[in-house]
């Protein structure tokens, strides 16, 4: 009888640890997907319109075609497209997978580029295409949380075929990208 007493209103001690560990896991993840998600929409406005003190798509353009990818605006802005609405997908959970594949070809070229110089950005490496790519698989695979609208759509609890296929996708993308 002393055990009953013993247990928290509610329910037992391990389904609120749960629930609450549930909790922290999507809010972490709203403060990821909103991070990571927020800081490619900004900086594909910067691309794209020459927002938050950016190049716009001219400057953006000339940037691309000295490093090769010709004709340079085109390029650019694929760029800036697929970070501005791969970030705001990312931001607000919608179409993870595909949001998530957006932004990874965009960092797969990024890292590309920068892998002759390096890890480290300070030489011009790849640390920071890195971590945003790591970031936003990481949001694929584990899904976008519950705070998303992807809530009513079965990839909202991501899983290896949704990392799958940002990966893929997104790798696609990048190799069109660099072949042409």
């Amino acid at each position: 009888m002393k055990l009953l007493a013993e247990r928290p209103p509610g329910g037992s001690a391990r389904s609120r640890t749960s629930r609450s560990r549930s909790l922290g896991a999507d809010l972490g993840l709203l403060l990821l997907r909103l991070s990571t998600g927020l800081i490619m929409a900004g900086h594909g406005a910067q691309k794209l319109f020459g927002l938050f003190g950016g190049p716009g798509l001219t400057g953006s353009g000339k940037v691309f075609t000295q490093y090769g990818y010709h004709p340079g605006e085109l390029f650019a802005g694929i760029a800036g497209a697929s970070e501005l609405l791969g970030g705001l997908g990312l931001a607000v959970g919608l179409f993870t997978p595909l949001a998530a594949a957006a932004v990874l070809g965009v960092m797969i070229n990024a890292m590309a580029l920068a892998a002759p110089y390096g890890l480290w950005v300070n030489e011009g490496g790849m640390e920071l295409p890195l971590i945003i790519g790591a970031a936003t698989l990481t949001v694929a695979a584990v899904g976008p949380g519950r705070f998303a609208l992807d809530r009513p759509f079965r990839w909202r609890e991501g899983g290896l075929a949704s990392a799958a296929f940002a990966l893929g996708l997104g790798g696609l993308g990048a190799a069109i990208v660099m072949v042409v």
